[in-house]
Protein backbone atom coordinates (compact mmCIF):
# COMPACT_ATOMS: atom_id res chain seq x y z
CA UNK A 1 0.00 0.00 0.00
CA UNK A 2 3.03 2.21 0.58
CA UNK A 3 4.44 1.62 -2.40
CA UNK A 4 1.92 2.07 -4.70
CA UNK A 5 0.68 5.38 -2.30
CA UNK A 6 4.74 6.76 -3.25
CA UNK A 7 4.26 5.84 -6.94
CA UNK A 8 0.90 7.89 -6.95
CA UNK A 9 2.63 10.76 -5.48
CA UNK A 10 5.41 10.84 -7.83
CA UNK A 11 3.93 10.85 -10.54
CA UNK A 12 1.31 13.27 -9.32
CA UNK A 13 4.11 15.62 -8.73
CA UNK A 14 5.46 15.00 -12.12
CA UNK A 15 8.79 13.69 -10.60
CA UNK A 16 8.48 9.92 -13.14
CA UNK A 17 5.91 8.75 -15.69
CA UNK A 18 3.89 5.48 -15.70
CA UNK A 19 5.82 4.06 -17.96
CA UNK A 20 8.77 4.58 -15.26
CA UNK A 21 6.67 3.51 -12.10
CA UNK A 22 5.77 0.31 -14.03
CA UNK A 23 9.59 0.00 -14.71
CA UNK A 24 10.67 0.25 -11.55
CA UNK A 25 7.98 -2.07 -9.98
CA UNK A 26 9.34 -4.85 -12.56
CA UNK A 27 12.80 -4.52 -11.31
CA UNK A 28 12.30 -3.47 -7.92
CA UNK A 29 14.50 -5.98 -5.55
CA UNK A 30 13.05 -7.55 -2.63
CA UNK A 31 15.14 -5.49 0.30
CA UNK A 32 15.01 -2.55 -2.11
CA UNK A 33 12.05 0.40 -1.49
CA UNK A 34 10.81 1.92 -4.27
CA UNK A 35 12.48 5.16 -4.00
CA UNK A 36 15.65 3.52 -4.30
CA UNK A 37 14.82 1.82 -6.77
CA UNK A 38 13.33 4.99 -8.93
CA UNK A 39 17.23 6.67 -7.89
CA UNK A 40 19.30 3.20 -8.84
CA UNK A 41 17.28 3.29 -12.37
CA UNK A 42 18.19 7.40 -12.92
CA UNK A 43 14.62 7.97 -13.56
CA UNK A 44 14.66 10.68 -10.60
CA UNK A 45 17.24 11.80 -7.77
CA UNK A 46 16.91 11.54 -4.10
CA UNK A 47 15.87 14.73 -3.34
CA UNK A 48 13.43 14.88 -5.88
CA UNK A 49 11.86 11.94 -4.06
CA UNK A 50 12.06 14.04 -0.86
CA UNK A 51 10.97 17.20 -1.78
CA UNK A 52 7.92 15.74 -3.29
CA UNK A 53 6.56 13.58 -0.52
CA UNK A 54 6.88 16.95 1.75
CA UNK A 55 3.91 18.60 1.03
CA UNK A 56 1.45 15.65 1.19
CA UNK A 57 2.78 13.58 3.81
CA UNK A 58 4.17 16.62 6.22
CA UNK A 59 7.03 15.48 6.88
CA UNK A 60 9.54 18.63 6.52
CA UNK A 61 13.50 18.23 5.17
CA UNK A 62 16.44 18.91 7.03
CA UNK A 63 19.99 19.34 6.52
CA UNK A 64 22.24 17.57 8.93
CA UNK A 65 25.66 19.04 7.95
CA UNK A 66 24.68 21.91 10.84
CA UNK A 67 23.33 19.45 12.82
CA UNK A 68 24.48 18.58 16.70
CA UNK A 69 22.19 15.67 17.98
CA UNK A 70 21.26 15.31 21.54
CA UNK A 71 23.64 12.95 23.04
CA UNK A 72 20.70 11.24 25.36
CA UNK A 73 17.96 10.69 22.79
CA UNK A 74 21.66 8.38 21.40
CA UNK A 75 21.45 6.55 23.83
CA UNK A 76 17.21 5.55 23.41
CA UNK A 77 17.90 3.58 19.98
CA UNK A 78 20.57 1.99 19.26
CA UNK A 79 23.04 1.61 16.18
CA UNK A 80 21.95 -1.41 14.34
CA UNK A 81 18.50 0.13 14.11
CA UNK A 82 19.41 3.00 12.77
CA UNK A 83 21.45 1.23 10.11
CA UNK A 84 18.56 -1.06 9.39
CA UNK A 85 15.97 1.42 9.09
CA UNK A 86 18.19 4.14 7.79
CA UNK A 87 17.35 6.49 10.19
CA UNK A 88 18.95 9.04 13.04
CA UNK A 89 17.26 10.05 16.39
CA UNK A 90 17.69 14.26 16.81
CA UNK A 91 15.86 15.10 19.96
CA UNK A 92 13.64 15.13 22.50
CA UNK A 93 10.69 17.62 22.01
CA UNK A 94 8.14 17.50 24.96
CA UNK A 95 6.44 14.18 23.87
CA UNK A 96 7.91 13.49 20.66
CA UNK A 97 10.94 12.57 19.65
CA UNK A 98 12.72 13.98 16.63
CA UNK A 99 14.64 11.89 14.38
CA UNK A 100 15.79 12.07 10.14
CA UNK A 101 14.60 9.37 7.75
CA UNK A 102 15.86 8.82 4.47
CA UNK A 103 11.98 6.71 3.80
CA UNK A 104 8.89 9.52 5.05
CA UNK A 105 6.39 6.66 4.39
CA UNK A 106 7.73 3.88 6.56
CA UNK A 107 5.13 3.96 8.99
CA UNK A 108 6.37 0.70 10.42
CA UNK A 109 9.81 2.26 11.35
CA UNK A 110 7.72 5.12 13.07
CA UNK A 111 5.70 3.12 15.43
CA UNK A 112 8.68 0.75 16.08
CA UNK A 113 10.43 3.96 17.48
CA UNK A 114 7.40 4.84 19.45
CA UNK A 115 7.30 1.35 21.05
CA UNK A 116 10.95 1.35 21.65
CA UNK A 117 10.77 4.75 23.30
CA UNK A 118 7.84 5.57 24.52
CA UNK A 119 7.73 9.23 22.77
CA UNK A 120 5.52 9.77 20.23
CA UNK A 121 7.77 9.78 16.49
CA UNK A 122 8.28 13.18 14.77
CA UNK A 123 9.99 12.64 11.43
CA UNK A 124 11.96 14.62 9.29
CA UNK A 125 13.38 13.91 5.48
CA UNK A 126 17.42 13.82 4.80
CA UNK A 127 19.13 12.07 1.92
CA UNK A 128 20.48 8.42 2.93
CA UNK A 129 24.01 9.44 2.43
CA UNK A 130 23.71 12.09 5.48
CA UNK A 131 22.11 9.89 7.51
CA UNK A 132 24.73 7.38 7.16
CA UNK A 133 27.61 10.43 7.94
CA UNK A 134 25.87 11.43 11.17
CA UNK A 135 25.66 7.43 11.91
CA UNK A 136 29.05 7.13 11.75
CA UNK A 137 30.27 10.23 13.05
CA UNK A 138 27.83 10.40 16.81
CA UNK A 139 27.94 6.52 17.11
CA UNK A 140 30.96 6.13 16.40
CA UNK A 141 32.20 8.29 19.55
CA UNK A 142 30.22 6.18 21.36
CA UNK A 143 31.93 3.07 20.09
CA UNK A 144 35.63 4.66 20.55
CA UNK A 145 34.90 5.83 24.80
CA UNK A 146 33.96 2.30 25.39
CA UNK A 147 37.35 0.92 23.48
CA UNK A 148 38.71 4.10 25.83
CA UNK A 149 36.83 2.16 28.96
CA UNK A 150 35.23 5.49 30.00
CA UNK A 151 31.78 3.60 31.18
CA UNK A 152 33.60 1.30 33.15
CA UNK A 153 35.57 4.93 34.30
CA UNK A 154 38.59 3.05 33.89
CA UNK A 155 41.19 3.95 30.89
CA UNK A 156 42.88 0.78 29.53
CA UNK A 157 47.03 1.47 30.70
CA UNK A 158 47.92 -0.47 27.29
CA UNK A 159 46.07 2.87 24.98
CA UNK A 160 49.08 4.83 25.71
CA UNK A 161 51.78 2.34 25.08
CA UNK A 162 50.06 0.87 21.75
CA UNK A 163 49.66 5.18 20.78
CA UNK A 164 52.60 5.38 19.24
CA UNK A 165 52.56 2.35 17.06
CA UNK A 166 49.44 1.65 16.03
CA UNK A 167 46.98 4.08 13.93
CA UNK A 168 43.93 2.71 14.95
CA UNK A 169 44.29 2.86 19.11
CA UNK A 170 40.89 4.30 20.73
CA UNK A 171 42.65 7.98 21.45
CA UNK A 172 43.79 7.67 17.86
CA UNK A 173 40.19 7.58 16.60
CA UNK A 174 39.10 9.42 19.02
CA UNK A 175 40.79 12.58 18.43
CA UNK A 176 40.46 11.60 14.35
CA UNK A 177 36.71 11.55 15.03
CA UNK A 178 37.08 15.23 16.82
CA UNK A 179 38.27 16.74 13.86
CA UNK A 180 36.24 15.09 10.75
CA UNK A 181 33.17 15.98 12.94
CA UNK A 182 34.53 19.71 13.53
CA UNK A 183 35.06 20.01 9.45
CA UNK A 184 31.91 18.50 8.92
CA UNK A 185 30.20 21.08 10.78
CA UNK A 186 32.37 23.65 8.94
CA UNK A 187 33.89 24.97 12.26
CA UNK A 188 36.86 27.10 11.89
CA UNK A 189 38.11 26.23 15.31
CA UNK A 190 38.63 23.71 17.95
CA UNK A 191 38.50 24.61 21.54
CA UNK A 192 39.50 21.86 24.20
CA UNK A 193 39.19 23.36 27.09
CA UNK A 194 40.15 20.93 30.64
CA UNK A 195 37.46 21.44 33.58
CA UNK A 196 38.31 19.78 36.96
CA UNK A 197 35.67 17.04 36.36
CA UNK A 198 35.40 16.80 32.51
CA UNK A 199 36.93 18.10 29.33
CA UNK A 200 34.73 19.96 27.05
CA UNK A 201 35.20 20.11 22.85
CA UNK A 202 34.10 23.89 21.77
CA UNK A 203 33.41 24.19 18.07
CA UNK A 204 32.91 28.08 16.72
CA UNK A 205 30.78 28.04 14.01
CA UNK A 206 29.48 30.96 12.01
CA UNK A 207 31.36 33.06 14.63
CA UNK A 208 30.14 31.79 17.76
CA UNK A 209 31.54 29.02 19.85
CA UNK A 210 29.55 26.61 21.01
CA UNK A 211 29.98 22.84 23.06
CA UNK A 212 29.41 19.95 21.19
CA UNK A 213 30.80 17.15 23.32
CA UNK A 214 32.04 16.51 27.27
CA UNK A 215 34.37 13.52 27.94
CA UNK A 216 35.44 12.61 31.38
CA UNK A 217 38.93 14.53 32.56
CA UNK A 218 40.76 11.23 32.78
CA UNK A 219 41.42 10.95 28.97
CA UNK A 220 42.27 14.66 28.71
CA UNK A 221 46.49 14.06 29.20
CA UNK A 222 46.13 11.41 26.44
CA UNK A 223 44.43 13.63 23.80
CA UNK A 224 46.74 16.35 24.65
CA UNK A 225 49.52 14.10 23.92
CA UNK A 226 48.07 12.55 20.62
CA UNK A 227 47.48 16.17 19.33
CA UNK A 228 50.85 17.22 20.40
CA UNK A 229 52.53 14.22 18.53
CA UNK A 230 50.54 15.05 15.36
CA UNK A 231 51.65 18.52 15.45
CA UNK A 232 55.23 17.49 16.25
CA UNK A 233 55.03 19.20 19.76
CA UNK A 234 57.01 17.92 22.23
CA UNK A 235 54.57 16.02 24.81
CA UNK A 236 57.32 16.24 27.63
CA UNK A 237 56.85 19.84 27.99
CA UNK A 238 53.45 20.57 29.46
CA UNK A 239 54.24 24.17 31.67
CA UNK A 240 55.08 26.52 28.70
CA UNK A 241 52.74 27.53 25.67
CA UNK A 242 53.89 26.10 22.29
CA UNK A 243 52.61 25.98 18.49
CA UNK A 244 52.27 23.16 15.77
CA UNK A 245 50.75 22.56 12.81
CA UNK A 246 48.51 19.44 10.79
CA UNK A 247 48.36 18.88 7.52
CA UNK A 248 45.94 16.25 6.67
CA UNK A 249 43.11 14.91 4.85
CA UNK A 250 39.50 14.42 5.90
CA UNK A 251 36.32 14.07 3.79
CA UNK A 252 38.46 14.07 0.67
CA UNK A 253 39.77 17.93 2.13
CA UNK A 254 43.15 19.20 2.50
CA UNK A 255 43.23 20.69 5.85
CA UNK A 256 45.87 22.76 7.49
CA UNK A 257 45.47 22.94 11.23
CA UNK A 258 47.47 25.29 13.29
CA UNK A 259 47.58 24.36 17.00
CA UNK A 260 48.43 26.25 20.21
CA UNK A 261 48.22 24.96 23.41
CA UNK A 262 48.50 26.48 26.57
CA UNK A 263 48.89 26.07 30.38
CA UNK A 264 46.17 26.79 32.70
CA UNK A 265 45.91 26.01 36.83
CA UNK A 266 43.43 22.47 35.24
CA UNK A 267 45.69 21.47 32.40
CA UNK A 268 46.64 22.62 28.53
CA UNK A 269 44.32 23.54 27.02
CA UNK A 270 44.39 23.56 23.04
CA UNK A 271 43.21 25.53 20.16
CA UNK A 272 43.33 23.94 16.72
CA UNK A 273 42.72 26.70 13.83
CA UNK A 274 40.75 24.65 10.99
CA UNK A 275 41.83 26.16 7.35
CA UNK A 276 40.56 24.63 4.12
CA UNK A 277 43.87 24.71 1.80
CA UNK A 278 41.34 22.98 -0.65
CA UNK A 279 38.47 25.81 -0.78
CA UNK A 280 38.15 27.79 -3.37
CA UNK A 281 38.02 31.32 -3.86
CA UNK A 282 34.80 33.85 -4.03
CA UNK A 283 34.45 36.28 -6.51
CA UNK A 284 34.38 39.41 -5.58
CA UNK A 285 30.46 39.43 -6.64
CA UNK A 286 29.72 36.96 -4.35
CA UNK A 287 31.15 38.23 -0.70
CA UNK A 288 28.26 40.64 -0.15
CA UNK A 289 29.18 43.79 -2.05
CA UNK A 290 26.41 46.47 -3.04
CA UNK A 291 26.26 47.35 -6.36
CA UNK A 292 27.53 50.90 -5.76
CA UNK A 293 30.19 49.25 -3.42
CA UNK A 294 31.38 46.50 -5.99
CA UNK A 295 32.09 49.14 -8.67
CA UNK A 296 34.07 51.36 -6.62
CA UNK A 297 36.50 48.16 -5.52
CA UNK A 298 36.70 46.75 -9.16
CA UNK A 299 38.02 50.30 -9.87
CA UNK A 300 40.29 50.89 -7.16
CA UNK A 301 41.79 47.39 -7.52
CA UNK A 302 42.50 47.96 -11.50
CA UNK A 303 44.32 50.79 -11.76
CA UNK A 304 48.03 49.56 -12.22
CA UNK A 305 49.66 51.05 -8.62
CA UNK A 306 48.74 52.25 -5.55
CA UNK A 307 47.86 50.14 -1.91
CA UNK A 308 44.11 48.69 -1.38
CA UNK A 309 43.70 47.97 2.30
CA UNK A 310 41.22 45.39 3.92
CA UNK A 311 40.33 46.48 7.53
CA UNK A 312 38.94 44.50 10.45
CA UNK A 313 39.31 42.46 13.58
CA UNK A 314 40.37 38.86 13.00
CA UNK A 315 38.40 36.65 11.61
CA UNK A 316 35.82 39.44 9.71
CA UNK A 317 36.83 38.15 6.24
CA UNK A 318 39.78 40.50 5.43
CA UNK A 319 41.99 37.45 4.12
CA UNK A 320 38.53 36.04 1.60
CA UNK A 321 38.17 39.70 0.46
CA UNK A 322 41.60 39.90 -0.59
CA UNK A 323 41.57 36.34 -2.29
CA UNK A 324 38.31 37.50 -4.03
CA UNK A 325 40.21 40.66 -5.04
CA UNK A 326 42.91 38.11 -6.57
CA UNK A 327 40.49 35.87 -8.45
CA UNK A 328 39.75 38.89 -10.38
CA UNK A 329 43.35 40.06 -11.51
CA UNK A 330 44.47 36.44 -11.98
CA UNK A 331 45.58 36.20 -15.33
CA UNK A 332 48.82 35.07 -17.51
CA UNK A 333 49.24 39.01 -18.29
CA UNK A 334 50.68 39.39 -15.05
CA UNK A 335 52.78 38.80 -12.47
CA UNK A 336 51.35 38.25 -8.56
CA UNK A 337 53.08 37.97 -5.59
CA UNK A 338 51.59 37.17 -2.07
CA UNK A 339 53.54 37.34 1.25
CA UNK A 340 50.98 35.62 4.21
CA UNK A 341 51.09 33.54 7.15
CA UNK A 342 49.88 31.32 6.41
CA UNK A 343 49.07 30.70 2.59
CA UNK A 344 44.81 29.53 3.36
CA UNK A 345 44.36 28.86 -0.15
CA UNK A 346 47.00 27.89 -2.82
CA UNK A 347 46.06 29.39 -5.95
CA UNK A 348 47.49 28.14 -9.98
CA UNK A 349 48.91 30.97 -11.45
CA UNK A 350 49.89 32.96 -8.21
CA UNK A 351 53.37 32.90 -6.44
CA UNK A 352 52.78 32.91 -2.93
CA UNK A 353 55.52 32.81 -0.40
CA UNK A 354 55.01 31.22 3.54
CA UNK A 355 56.41 33.45 6.00
CA UNK A 356 59.01 31.61 8.59
CA UNK A 357 60.47 34.05 11.66
CA UNK A 358 61.85 31.17 12.65
CA UNK A 359 64.75 31.65 9.44
CA UNK A 360 64.10 35.60 8.99
CA UNK A 361 61.69 35.18 6.30
CA UNK A 362 59.70 37.76 7.86
CA UNK A 363 56.60 40.18 6.00
CA UNK A 364 59.31 42.73 5.55
CA UNK A 365 62.02 40.75 4.39
CA UNK A 366 60.37 38.42 1.69
CA UNK A 367 58.76 41.79 0.58
CA UNK A 368 62.07 43.12 -0.18
CA UNK A 369 62.61 40.53 -2.68
CA UNK A 370 59.88 39.93 -4.02
CA UNK A 371 60.22 43.44 -5.53
CA UNK A 372 63.23 42.50 -7.62
CA UNK A 373 61.25 39.36 -9.10
CA UNK A 374 59.32 41.77 -11.42
CA UNK A 375 55.76 41.89 -9.65
CA UNK A 376 52.67 43.73 -11.22
CA UNK A 377 50.69 42.80 -8.08
CA UNK A 378 51.72 42.41 -4.33
CA UNK A 379 49.72 41.23 -1.84
CA UNK A 380 50.81 41.28 1.79
CA UNK A 381 48.79 39.19 4.39
CA UNK A 382 49.24 41.83 7.03
CA UNK A 383 50.77 44.74 7.79
CA UNK A 384 51.85 44.44 11.09
CA UNK A 385 54.89 46.84 11.52
CA UNK A 386 56.61 50.38 10.56
CA UNK A 387 58.92 48.42 8.20
CA UNK A 388 56.17 46.77 6.37
CA UNK A 389 54.24 49.97 5.83
CA UNK A 390 56.97 51.60 4.29
CA UNK A 391 58.08 49.00 2.03
CA UNK A 392 54.37 48.43 1.02
CA UNK A 393 54.14 52.52 0.43
CA UNK A 394 57.92 52.23 -2.14
CA UNK A 395 56.39 49.65 -3.78
CA UNK A 396 53.20 51.09 -4.66
CA UNK A 397 55.08 54.07 -5.94
CA UNK A 398 57.57 52.10 -7.86
CA UNK A 399 54.20 51.23 -10.33
CA UNK A 400 53.19 48.24 -8.38
CA UNK A 401 49.21 47.75 -7.12
CA UNK A 402 49.69 46.45 -3.16
CA UNK A 403 46.67 44.38 -1.39
CA UNK A 404 46.68 43.84 2.19
CA UNK A 405 45.08 43.90 5.13
CA UNK A 406 45.51 45.98 8.58
CA UNK A 407 43.82 45.68 12.03
CA UNK A 408 41.41 48.71 12.42
CA UNK A 409 37.92 49.91 13.50
CA UNK A 410 36.29 51.50 10.04
CA UNK A 411 38.06 52.78 7.35
CA UNK A 412 38.82 56.30 8.06
CA UNK A 413 41.03 55.07 11.30
CA UNK A 414 43.33 53.27 8.99
CA UNK A 415 44.05 56.34 7.64
CA UNK A 416 45.13 57.59 11.29
CA UNK A 417 46.41 54.13 12.08
CA UNK A 418 48.87 54.73 9.16
CA UNK A 419 49.85 57.97 10.18
CA UNK A 420 50.61 57.07 13.69
CA UNK A 421 53.38 54.12 12.18
CA UNK A 422 54.54 57.52 11.41
CA UNK A 423 54.29 57.08 7.79
CA UNK A 424 54.96 60.29 5.98
CA UNK A 425 51.42 62.16 5.25
CA UNK A 426 52.68 63.15 1.84
CA UNK A 427 53.87 59.73 0.97
CA UNK A 428 50.79 58.13 2.70
CA UNK A 429 48.46 60.62 0.42
CA UNK A 430 49.96 59.90 -2.71
CA UNK A 431 50.43 56.36 -2.42
CA UNK A 432 46.98 55.16 -0.95
CA UNK A 433 44.14 54.06 -3.22
CA UNK A 434 41.08 52.87 -0.68
CA UNK A 435 40.35 51.44 2.01
CA UNK A 436 37.35 48.22 2.77
CA UNK A 437 36.37 47.99 5.94
CA UNK A 438 34.11 44.80 6.75
CA UNK A 439 32.60 42.61 9.44
CA UNK A 440 31.30 39.13 9.44
CA UNK A 441 27.54 38.74 10.35
CA UNK A 442 25.62 35.79 10.62
CA UNK A 443 22.70 34.88 7.69
CA UNK A 444 19.15 33.85 8.71
CA UNK A 445 18.07 30.31 8.42
CA UNK A 446 16.16 30.13 4.50
CA UNK A 447 14.22 27.41 5.97
CA UNK A 448 12.48 28.79 9.10
CA UNK A 449 13.02 32.64 8.73
CA UNK A 450 9.56 34.59 7.85
CA UNK A 451 8.47 38.09 7.38
CA UNK A 452 7.75 40.40 10.46
CA UNK A 453 7.08 44.33 11.50
CA UNK A 454 10.07 46.25 12.73
CA UNK A 455 10.68 46.89 15.94
CA UNK A 456 10.20 50.76 17.62
CA UNK A 457 14.56 50.46 17.54
CA UNK A 458 14.65 49.20 14.13
CA UNK A 459 12.27 51.84 12.70
CA UNK A 460 14.14 54.61 14.59
CA UNK A 461 17.38 53.34 13.06
CA UNK A 462 15.94 52.96 9.26
CA UNK A 463 14.57 56.65 9.58
CA UNK A 464 17.54 58.30 10.99
CA UNK A 465 19.26 56.51 7.89
CA UNK A 466 16.76 57.09 5.43
CA UNK A 467 16.14 53.31 4.44
CA UNK A 468 12.36 53.64 3.21
CA UNK A 469 9.82 50.52 2.85
CA UNK A 470 11.97 48.23 5.46
CA UNK A 471 10.92 44.82 6.10
CA UNK A 472 12.38 42.72 8.93
CA UNK A 473 12.74 38.60 8.86
CA UNK A 474 12.84 36.72 11.89
CA UNK A 475 13.84 33.39 12.50
CA UNK A 476 11.60 30.65 14.82
CA UNK A 477 14.81 27.84 14.73
CA UNK A 478 14.86 24.39 12.93
CA UNK A 479 16.43 21.31 12.73
CA UNK A 480 18.46 22.57 9.47
CA UNK A 481 20.33 25.51 11.17
CA UNK A 482 20.37 23.33 14.56
CA UNK A 483 17.54 25.79 16.23
CA UNK A 484 20.42 28.41 16.34
CA UNK A 485 18.18 30.25 13.58
CA UNK A 486 20.85 31.33 11.64
CA UNK A 487 23.14 29.10 8.51
CA UNK A 488 26.62 30.78 7.23
CA UNK A 489 27.65 33.78 7.32
CA UNK A 490 28.03 37.34 4.92
CA UNK A 491 30.02 40.38 4.74
CA UNK A 492 28.87 44.02 5.58
CA UNK A 493 31.39 46.69 4.04
CA UNK A 494 32.26 50.47 4.31
CA UNK A 495 34.46 51.68 1.31
CA UNK A 496 36.45 55.06 1.22
CA UNK A 497 38.06 55.52 -1.89
CA UNK A 498 41.15 57.97 -1.49
CA UNK A 499 39.93 61.63 -4.10
CA UNK A 500 41.75 64.45 -5.03
CA UNK A 501 40.33 66.17 -1.88
CA UNK A 502 40.61 63.13 0.84
CA UNK A 503 44.17 63.17 -0.32
CA UNK A 504 44.84 67.10 0.18
CA UNK A 505 43.69 66.19 3.54
CA UNK A 506 45.80 63.45 4.05
CA UNK A 507 48.49 65.48 3.04
CA UNK A 508 48.03 68.14 5.42
CA UNK A 509 47.81 65.38 8.49
CA UNK A 510 44.15 66.55 9.00
CA UNK A 511 42.40 65.98 11.83
CA UNK A 512 40.05 62.48 12.21
CA UNK A 513 36.53 64.62 12.29
CA UNK A 514 37.60 66.25 8.87
CA UNK A 515 38.56 63.09 7.01
CA UNK A 516 34.79 61.20 9.13
CA UNK A 517 32.89 64.25 7.63
CA UNK A 518 34.96 64.34 4.00
CA UNK A 519 33.94 60.56 3.38
CA UNK A 520 30.45 61.14 4.39
CA UNK A 521 30.61 64.58 1.73
CA UNK A 522 31.32 61.61 -0.87
CA UNK A 523 28.57 58.91 0.30
CA UNK A 524 30.38 56.68 2.17
CA UNK A 525 28.19 53.88 3.31
CA UNK A 526 29.13 53.35 6.87
CA UNK A 527 29.32 49.68 8.32
CA UNK A 528 26.40 50.58 10.21
CA UNK A 529 24.20 51.46 7.45
CA UNK A 530 25.17 48.76 5.13
CA UNK A 531 24.44 46.82 8.29
CA UNK A 532 20.85 47.95 8.45
CA UNK A 533 20.63 47.31 3.89
CA UNK A 534 21.18 43.49 4.90
CA UNK A 535 17.99 43.63 7.34
CA UNK A 536 15.99 45.33 5.42
CA UNK A 537 16.62 42.97 2.57
CA UNK A 538 15.66 39.53 5.37
CA UNK A 539 19.99 38.15 5.22
CA UNK A 540 20.38 38.81 8.79
CA UNK A 541 19.03 40.86 12.11
CA UNK A 542 19.61 43.98 13.94
CA UNK A 543 21.12 41.99 16.66
CA UNK A 544 23.77 40.94 14.71
CA UNK A 545 24.92 43.47 13.39
CA UNK A 546 24.60 45.67 16.21
CA UNK A 547 27.24 43.00 17.60
CA UNK A 548 29.72 44.12 15.52
CA UNK A 549 29.07 47.49 14.12
CA UNK A 550 30.58 50.19 16.81
CA UNK A 551 28.00 53.94 16.59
Amino acid sequence: MALKRLGDLLISAGVISDAQLHEALKKQKKSERLGETLVRLEFTTEAQVLQALEGPTGVRRISLGNYNIDEQVLQMIDEQFCRRTGIIPLRIEDTKIAFATSDPLDFGTFEEIRMMTGYRPKPYSAPKNEIISQIEKYYGFTRTLEALGVKQNVISESVEEEEDDYEDTPMVKLVNQVLASAVFQRASDIHIDPLDDKVLVRYRIDGVLDVVREFPIKIHSQMISRIKVMSGMDITETRVPQDGRIQTMIQDKSIDLRISTLPTVRGEKVVMRILDLSGSMSKIKAIGLEDKDEKIVREMINRPNGIVLVSGPTGSGKTTTLYSCLHELNSPGVNIMTVEDPVEIKVPGINQIQVHPEVNLTFANALRSILRQDPNIVMIGEIRDVETAEIAIRASLTGHLVLSTIHTNDAVKTVMRLLDMEIEPFLLASSLTGVIAQRLVRRLCSQCSYDDEPSPTEVALFKKYLIEDAKVKRSRGCPSCNYKGYVGRVGIFEILPINSVMQKLIAQNAPLQDLEKEAKRQGMTTLLQAGLKKVQQGITTLEEVLKVTQD
